[in-house]
């Protein structure tokens, strides 16, 4: 239970005292009224004594009574109604509310901490944390108590509005004052009178209220006199008459009023009596005959609904939900007996007016101080000689009268251990008892003797002779099978017992549980049961032992009385939560039953305190559905009561949690929400929108798009894909838009990115970098991306649905700022679109999308979205639901019902993670995708791509068209695009002229631009020459960005332009997605935005065709151009295509070479008919002749072989464009590899190693063009296409597309990542960590060799005579040529001889003659004869290769000296004449 002020001994004493009656004369009652009060109000402040009282026992023994009561009341000859009681009780319970403003009152419970009795629902209702506030400023250890004063005060109200029975004599008066005023004409024959007016009372018939403890009451004689108004000699003489007639201990002169009526202003006397009167009086029975109460029989109806609220309020507008109360308890059939059959309800209306009166009326306004002590006086002098002697006196005659009559030889207390010790008689269980409670004793009986004497000890605190006397009587009343006496006398043995000084003995808890099973089971009587419950429970409390004053309270609650059943349930909450290990679920389940009983008995405050504060317990730990209940009830009840603002929080709290309810009972929060919120906004319908719960809204998952939606493909015409919301973010393809964008800028801008620049984003998400303020260009809508998702299972329907923003007015161009225009305020600034409906289904996510329409420049700033939430109208959801949930079908269908409200749109931005602090904290950045910056207007763009394939064969060359069109009202510049593959496409150089601009593709239509040529049969190769300059590829600039050619570099608004654009299928089989970025900027330069771009992805889908691979060697033989240097080129084609394409076969047209430095002279293996055809799987190997070209400056040379009788002009677009463009690439991509494997390396070569290895460098580059025949839709077509092999290492072989078996070395890195990833083979995966060690410094062997070429000149076969002449000399001579760019030593050996013996065995051994040892010095590109002289013996064949050569540079010592490799076999036949 709640701690109580009182503590167990004083309020049981206080609820046992003597009653006194009053009896008044008109004259005295009229005195006392000057006061605003009656006699028994006047002297009840001063009832309770201060000092202690003696009196003497049977016994002669001398008790001492402390802190004694006593209670004056008015004589009322009628008993009073059980519904004036009920009204009575339920009023204390109402007025009595927890106190505004106290400091909380915070009990630690395991590991909850409770508030308890706040009056401010706000400190603990669950969406309020207040409560958590107020712990953190408590001391954690001090254990704060919960009281509970309602249950006070309805106790002592029950206990004080008990009538009056036969079977028991608490609550009969001892005795009775009679008060006369001292100025009425005869005051002694008014004595006589209302003395015979009590006796008249006490032992007429017609009077059986009130009753009377004994026959012979005493009687107390009070004359009042006013001292203000009357003659005190007067008063002096009459007392003295008194005394002399009643004698001094009967009567007594009682002076008030010492004061007039006009009181002075400034003089403060305290009023003792308010708080008395504030507890209305049971007495005061006509003041609950009238009055408006509203009386609801619980047989006809569950709820009950205080008057005051609106009529449509009451029953349909919250219907009772309490039909199939899931908490509820079990009905008992009987309450006959029960005076609270019927629950009566005040208005709040008419009890603010009943507070207002009892509190505003001032008390005592006559007296003075002295008064008040004369009162208090007048009450010990009456206790003293009056009424105690008359006390002591009547227990020693019933004493005197049970000894005689039982024949006893002493007095009962004497002989009380004798009867207690003997051989107890075994009590008959209260089952067996037959039903006796009707039984009745003669007042004169000796068993009701007995318990009148133990009552009147009880009342002076004799409760050991009390308990002897009870004990006694209840053997006497079992034996006689008087339930309801004995049951009296027990639950007051109980009491006795606990209340014994010292404890002689345990309490007797049994006594009282058969008492409280006898009233209310056998007796019927639950006024009397509930007061031994509140007495046991008190005594149970006190003794620690609360789970059995649980039990005991649960055990009382019944259907007879809510008010009853509320009051006790919380006790025993309170029992629970106070046990030593509190049983905190247990305490939170009982509030929630108490509160069920509040709200039925129409405590409405006090039924939601109940659930507020059980929420407490429920709340964060799972249990939904309770969840949802307490806070249903907790709307309900905060609706009821007006407090509009909890009651929406409530259901708010329902509908924000994942609710497990079904869908019906969701849709029935819903509508009570709804309706709530209604009235909310009906209060103040100019206020700011409210924030509506629903749907949920994912802040992060929002996205801004800026710009047009694209416009979709039209024939043959294909749009550019740029970007949209329907396309998922990749961070990788956002990664690449980014580079491309910065390289384009960084070319715009003479290779420098400006540092204000912003890279273009179209499409605002989680992901992109949203820390900078987002430019939107004005006329061009701002989409605005919401993600809702519907938690419920019943859908929700949004009308009007659009977006909430600001806008603050700017003109960047002048630099000065406008006036903030608030919604509302601008419409013709910024156009909204609003969606009239958007249905979301059940536990449905859908994505809402929401224009804005800038018309000015200026900052935007997103809020939020503004919407109508209502469901959807039907009978479906109605009729589906459940009865037992409480919803009355038919009455609560609102037709189209909604709310408007708001939610706000606030993202979070990314958590800092860069500084320490930012490391060590939680700190996050700005998220401004909703606050863009409106720009000047801008160009747009719009590009389609006409007759661009899908598929291609590796290398085809194909002829597409693009059209770029100017959408906006400003013209457009410095059109460029950008991508990461420009091998891929072309738009022409600046030299040479054009094909034919012809959309449609015919098989006559050539891509390239061809010459005929003429037939002969040996035809030496064409040459040509051609700049990089001229395709875009001069120095310094970057391959990837192409200026597109705009006639005049604009294009003006509303204008279109068609453009031809080659494609280059690229070498790698696949799927292929090629990015392009187009960038344009106004001819008007803007602060804020630049430049724009737009982007669009070609996904390209190639096929095998060739595959060719290039080696290049030198050759033995020496020209007799003298320096002109020559070489072999072996060129393998293979037919690789496996005929998906329909590709019957290739036909090689055309072998060209590109380089500064060498170039194709002609096909050394020419094929006599000139055509050169290769069906699939068909490999042909074509042989070339290189030389040097004579001009070796910057231009490029260009030799065509032609195997037909059409020459490409290889120099001209598309072949050139595409040629050099893969150069670039491959330049590129081997520049990336030489830095990646290089690295620090790199810087340490020095100069020298540098020409060694420039000898074996060779810079040539094949071009293979080739023509397929296709067969589609039985027609043929002639399909174009080149291929392009780099040629670097003279011996090494090179490929025009990487191989996949075995030629991981050849290929770069990424290359081979690429084939792997297409490969379906699973790798193993390889750790290494990359050595940074530098190369060698030293060339290679195989470089070495080519610094010099060497070649012996010879016959081939020599004749000699050996007969005439035994020694044959034969003339050699060795031809040197440096190949270097540097001087070289050369050191000649000729002392070298074979020591193989094979060597020796099939060449035979010969002698050079004269000199065995040369040093020469070549000059750069020098080539030097060496004349020597073989000397043979015999005939044979000879191998004149022999000598050893050794080089090195000239300015080097011993560095680089290493021998050359052996020459290729030098064979000479002596043969003899």
């Amino acid at each position: 239970m709640a701690q109580c002020v009182q503590s167990v001994q004083e309020f049981i004493q206080d609820s046992f005292v003597p009653l006194v009656a009053a009896l008044c004369s008109e004259e005295a009652e009229r005195l006392t009224r000057k006061n605003n009060l009656g006699f028994s109000e006047l002297v009840k402040p001063f009832c309770r004594l201060t000092s202690e009282v003696h009196m003497r026992d049977p016994n002669n023994q001398l008790h001492i009574i402390k802190n004694l009561k006593i209670a004056v009341n008015n004589i009322i000859t009628h008993s009073p109604q059980p519904g004036g009681i009920r009204k009575l009780l339920n009023d204390v319970v109402s007025v009595s509310q927890p106190a505004e403003g106290l400091v909380t009152n915070v009990i630690t419970a395991g590991d909850y901490d409770l508030n308890i009795s706040d009056r401010s629902v706000t400190a603990s209702v669950p969406w309020y944390n207040n409560w958590k506030d107020t712990l953190m400023e408590l001391n954690a250890s001090t254990f704060y108590s919960a009281t509970t004063p309602w249950f006070e005060a309805y106790r002592e109200s029950f206990l004080q509005s008990m009538p009056a029975s036969d079977h028991e004599f608490l609550n009969h008066y001892v005795a009775c004052m009679l008060v006369v005023s001292s100025g009425e004409p005869e005051p002694v024959e008014q004595f006589l009178k209302l003395s015979q007016e009590q006796h008249r009372i006490q032992h007429s018939s017609e009077y059986a209220y009130p009753k009377w403890f004994i026959p012979n009451t005493l009687k107390y004689y009070v004359l009042l006199h006013d001292v203000s108004a009357g003659e005190e000699q007067r008063a002096d003489s009459v007392y003295e008459e008194m005394k002399q007639r009643y004698g001094t201990q009967g009567c007594y002169l009682l002076k008030i009023n010492s004061r007039g009526s006009n009181r002075g202003a400034d003089e403060q006397i305290p009023d003792p009596w308010s708080q008395y009167l504030q507890k209305n009086s049971i007495q005061n029975q006509e003041s609950y005959d009238d009055g408006p109460y509203t009386v609801i029989s619980h047989k006809n109806a569950d709820h009950l609904i205080p008057d005051g609220l609106d009529n449509d309020i009451q029953v349909d507008g919250l219907s009772n939900n309490f039909k199939a109360h899931p908490l509820q308890l079990d009905h008992l059939s009987d309450t006959s007996s029960s005076f609270d059959g019927t629950d009566y309800i005040r208005t709040t209306s008419s009890l603010h007016e009943s507070k207002k009166t009892s509190s505003g009326t001032p008390h005592g306004a006559c007296l003075t101080l002295t008064d008040h002590d004369r009162i208090r006086q007048f009450i010990q002098e009456f206790t003293f000689r009056g009424l105690l002697p008359h006390i002591e006196k009547t227990i020693r005659q019933l004493n005197d009268q049970l000894i005689s009559r039982k024949g006893l030889s002493r007095s009962l207390f004497s002989a009380t251990k004798k009867w207690f010790s003997g051989s107890k008689v075994p009590e008959k269980s209260i089952n067996e008892l037959k039903n006796t409670s009707g039984l009745l004793y003669p007042p004169e009986a000796p068993e009701l003797q007995i318990r009148k004497m133990a009552d009147l000890c009880f009342l002076v605190q004799h409760y050991e002779l009390a308990y002897s006397c009870y004990h006694t009587a209840k053997k006497d009343f079992l034996n006689d099978q008087a339930m309801l006496y004995a049951a009296g006398a027990l639950e007051m043995a109980a009491v006795s017992a606990f209340l014994q000084p010292g404890a002689p003995r345990p309490y007797p808890a049994h006594y009282m549980d058969t008492a409280i099973q006898t009233y209310r089971d056998i007796c019927k009587n639950m006024v009397l049961a509930e007061r031994c419950v509140l007495l046991s429970a008190e005594i149970l409390k006190s003794q620690s032992k609360y789970s059995d004053a649980a039990a005991l309270l649960i055990r009382l609650t019944s259907e007879d009385s809510d008010l009853r059943s509320a009051l006790l349930l919380e006790q025993a909450a309170h029992c629970f939560i106070n046990m030593k290990s509190p049983m905190v679920r247990k305490f939170a389940f009982h509030m929630i039953l108490a509160g069920h009983r509040y709200s039925k008995a129409g405590q409405k405050k006090h039924a939601l305190r109940c659930y507020c504060q059980a929420m407490q317990v429920y709340k964060g730990k799972g249990w939904s559905l309770a969840e949802d209940h307490i806070n249903f009830t907790i709307g309900r009840q905060s609706f009821t009561l007006r407090q509009l603002d909890n009651a929406v929080s409530a259901f708010r709290h329902i509908l924000i949690n994942d609710s497990k309810q079904p869908a019906a009972q969701q849709g029935t929060f819903l509508r009570e929400y709804l309706y709530v919120y209604k009235n909310v906004t009906q209060l103040s319908p100019d206020g700011p929108l409210p924030q509506l719960p629903l749907p949920y809204i994912n802040n992060s998952a929002t996205r801004v798009f800026f710009g047009h939606d694209r416009r979709p493909a039209e024939g043959e015409k294909q749009a550019a894909t740029h970007i949209s919301l329907d396309q998922e973010y990749d961070c990788e393809s956002s990664h690449q838009w980014k580079e491309l964008e910065e390289q384009v800028v960084a070319v715009v801008n003479k290779g420098i990115i400006p540092s204000n620049f912003q890279p273009t984003q179209y499409c605002l998400n989680s992901y992109s970098d949203n820390s900078k303020f987002p430019l939107a260009v004005v006329e061009e809508p701002v989409t605005v991306e919401v993600a809702f998702r519907n938690p419920l299972k019943v859908p929700l329907l949004l009308t009007d649905l659009s977006l909430l923003w600001k806008f603050q007015p700017k003109d960047f161009s002048a630099k000065h700022n406008g006036a903030t225009k608030e919604l509302g305020c601008g419409n013709d600034m910024i156009g909204a679109e609003v969606i009239a409906e958007f249905l979301i289904n059940s536990e449905e996510t859908k994505l809402a999308r929401l224009k804005l329409f800038p018309h000015q420049t200026g900052e935007l700033h997103i809020l939020g979205v503004v919407y109508n939430l209502g469901t959807i109208q039907g009978t479906v959801m109605i009729d589906g639901i459940d009865p037992s949930i409480g919803l009355q079908a038919g009455k609560f269908v609102y037709n189209g019902m909604s709310v408007r409200g708001r939610q706000d749109l606030e993202i979070q931005g990314p958590r800092l993670n860069n500084t320490k602090e930012e490391k060590t904290s939680i700190k996050y950045g700005p998220d401004r995708r909703l606050d863009p910056i409106i720009t000047e207007e801008m160009p747009l763009l719009e590009v389609f791509f006409i007759n661009f394939p899908t598929g291609l064969l590796c290398g085809e060359i194909r002829k597409a068209y693009v059209e770029f069109v100017n959408v906006s009202k400003c013209p457009l510049t410095a059109l460029k695009v950008v991508s990461k593959h420009p091998e891929f496409f072309t738009f022409g150089g600046n030299t040479g002229v054009l094909t034919p601009l012809s959309p449609s593709a015919s098989e006559n239509c050539s891509a390239y631009k061809t010459v005929v040529t003429d037939s002969t049969s040996v035809c030496p190769a064409l040459m040509s020459s051609a700049s990089s300059v001229n395709f875009g590829l001069g120095t310094g600039s970057q391959p990837e960005v192409i200026h597109i050619p705009l006639p005049d570099s604009v294009l003006l608004p509303g204008a279109s332009i068609q453009l031809p654009m080659w494609l280059h299928g690229p070498d790698e089989e696949g799927v292929h997605e090629i990015n392009f970025l187009f960038y344009y900027e106004s001819i008007k330069k803007h602060s804020k935005m630049c430049h724009r771009v737009l982007r669009h992805t070609a996904v390209i889908c190639t096929s095998r065709s060739l595959n060719v691979r290039a080696t290049v060697c030198r050759s033995n033989a020496l020209e007799d151009e003298g320096k002109g240097d020559n070489m072999l080129v072996f060129v393998d084609v293979e037919n690789i295509n496996t005929s998906e394409a329909g590709v019957k076969e290739f036909h090689i047209v055309q072998v060209s070479s590109n380089s500064k430095h060498w170039k194709l002279q002609k096909a050394v293996n020419r094929f006599e008919d000139k055509d050169y055809k290769l069906a699939s799987r068909e490999r042909g190997k074509l042989c070339f002749k290189a030389v040097r070209c004579k001009n070796s400056g910057e231009n490029y040379t260009f030799a065509d072989v032609v195997f037909g009788n059409e020459q490409i002009i290889s120099s001209a677009s598309p072949c050139a464009d595409f040629f050099f463009r893969s150069l670039s690439s491959e330049l590129k991509r081997t520049h990336a590899q030489s830095n990646i494997f290089q690295g620090a390396a790199k810087q340490s070569f020095d100069e020298a190693v540098r020409l060694i290895q420039k000898c074996s460098e060779v810079d040539l580059n094949i071009v293979v063009l080739w023509k397929a025949y296709v067969v589609e839709d039985s027609k043929q077509l002639i399909l174009e296409g080149q291929h392009h092999v780099v040629l670097h290492t003279v011996g090494k072989e090179a490929f025009s597309f990487p191989q996949k078996q075995g030629f991981k070395k050849i290929l770069g890195n990424s290359d081979w990542e690429d084939l792997e990833q297409e490969s379906p083979e699973m790798v193993l995966l390889k750790f290494f960590r990359p050595e940074n060690t530098s190369l060698p410094t030293r060339p290679t062997p195989e470089q070495l060799s080519n610094l010099i070429k060497t070649s012996l000149h010879y016959p081939e076969s020599f004749n000699h005579s050996f007969h005439q002449k035994s020694l044959c000399l034969v003339p050699v001579t060795l031809l040197l040529s440096n190949c270097s760019e540097a001087d070289v030593d050369v050191i000649i050996d000729l002392r070298h001889k074979t020591t193989s013996p094979e060597a020796l065995e099939i060449h035979g051994s010969f002698t050079w003659l004269g000199q065995t040892q040369y040093k020469l010095q070549l000059k750069s590109q020098e080539v030097y004869n060496l004349q020597l002289k073989a000397c043979f013996v015999r005939t044979g064949v000879y191998n004149l290769g022999t000598h050893r050569v050794f080089a090195k540079l000239a300015d080097q010592v011993t560095l680089f000296e290493t021998s050359q490799q052996n020459s290729m076999p030098a064979l000479i036949i002596i043969n003899n004449i």
